[in-house]
């Protein structure tokens, strides 16, 4: 009895299977056009995916910013005169920096003059340029 009742569900099985099949010619000679179309969006969605994440990825970190503390105590620059040489990179007056570091105007240019020494410069400009070679600054 069993091999009757198996043999009728496989028979039901294959017969629904053919007329799956069937309706699915159907379907995809009837709206082919759609097909391609769900196909393609598709594929430009992936796309978007993929070049979404890869534009608006982190970028890998870079490394922290040191200074160069081997330059720093070559050229024997004191804790101040990194501070105002940092003053100076960011583009900053004598009068400025002073009130940002609290001291006077006279300190500051005391300051700037031993780092035109020490850097071997003769202007600001000089002083910055040589500090970002040797990575003192960024």
């Amino acid at each position: 009895m069993w091999k009757r009742v198996a043999g009728y569900g496989a028979l039901l099985a294959a017969g629904t299977l053919a007329l799956q099949w069937l309706d699915y010619q159907r379907m995809a000679r009837l709206h082919s056009g759609d097909i391609y179309v769900f196909l393609i969006a598709a594929a430009f969605l992936v796309l978007g995916i993929v070049l979404g994440v890869r534009v608006f990825a982190r970028p890998a970190e870079a490394p922290a910013f040191d200074g160069n503390p081997k330059a720093q105590t070559a050229l024997g620059l004191s804790g101040r005169e990194l501070e105002v040489l940092h003053e100076l990179a960011a583009g900053h007056s004598n009068k400025e920096i002073a009130a940002h570091l609290y001291v006077s105007p006279n300190t500051v240019k005391t300051h700037v003059a031993r780092l035109f020494e020490k850097l071997g410069a003769k202007r600001r400009t000089d002083a910055i340029r040589r500090a970002r070679e040797l990575g003192i600054v960024p």
